[in-house]
């Protein structure tokens, strides 16, 4: 079992079978559901910061996506993924929930709103896109292809760069460490679907189907999925909104959880999302 600091809070274990395999999540609170996507370079653990304070006006349901954590793997494709998670969503009883989705779980979010539209009130999609450029597809490619020679710990401080800038890496060593030890522990075919999928991703000529109202935030030091993925993807969906974070790399709820709850919080709070 997982050792995120939600197993010791009011949050409790939940899981559900879709398909005949499990979908895992930690629950608490009450009020519109909200339901937390994390990225593939930092799991469910990188939302710990604000879960508590989501659920003291939402119910928050903080997912292993599949092939993480408890979860069990589904397949690569992001479509075969967000169907899984229409699913399990709909398993777990959620009504029109908000998804918050960041990084690779802001394109699973982004996927899972295109393919199933009335099932979300509305979106969050942290430091993601649509398409990555072709260096971005090619990072992604060598990461696969550098941990299929020689393992995740070959990669891993490109990972940690790719989550956080240099000067903040250098002023919280404990952080990094511990997100480092999070990384070398995921799933290798987890790992190599994802790279793949993401390598080959290009949505935007969908973009136009979603018509729940997002918020779009991006770090403005993101190296992972740079700032001008999110200015694209704010501008190619119909009711969309744009913040960019200052100081903040890939994981701005991780690396300033204040400054992430204040970006989101007007958005998610408003009357439309209940």
């Amino acid at each position: 079992m997982s050792s995120s600091p939600l197993a010791a809070s009011p949050f409790k274990a939940t899981t559900v079978t879709v398909a005949g395999k499990r979908l895992s999540a930690h629950m608490g609170g009450s009020g519109t559901p909200i339901v937390l996507f994390h990225s593939l370079l930092a799991d469910k653990s990188s939302f710990d910061a604000i879960a508590r304070p989501l659920a003291t006006t939402h119910q928050v349901v903080v997912l292993d996506l599949p092939g993480f954590g408890d979860s069990d793997y589904v397949g690569a494709g992001l479509a075969q993924i967000a169907d899984h998670l229409a699913q399990g969503i709909a398993a777990l009883g959620l009504n029109k929930p908000v998804l918050l989705g960041n990084g690779y779980g802001g394109f699973v979010a982004l996927m899972t709103a295109i393919r199933h539209p009335a099932l979300a009130s509305r979106l969050v999609l942290a430091d993601c896109g649509a398409a990555f450029s072709e260096p971005g597809r090619a990072a992604f490619r060598g990461m696969s292809a550098a941990v299929k020679d020689k393992g995740l710990a070959a990669i891993a401080d490109v990972a940690m760069r790719r989550l956080f800038a240099p000067e903040f890496q250098v002023q919280n060593p404990a952080l990094v460490a511990e997100r480092k030890k999070h990384f070398l522990a995921m799933d290798l075919e987890t790992f190599h679907g994802a790279c793949g999928a993401l390598a080959a991703l290009d949505i935007r000529d969908q973009l136009t189907s979603v018509s729940t109202p997002v918020l779009v935030v991006v770090g403005e030091q993101d190296e992972a999925t740079p700032p001008p993925m999110s200015r694209e993807l704010a501008a190619g969906l119909p009711d969309a909104r744009l913040v960019e974070l200052a100081g903040c790399a890939h994981v701005p709820q991780l690396q300033a959880p204040d400054q992430f709850m204040a970006a989101i919080r007007p958005f998610i709070d408003e009357k439309a999302a209940a």
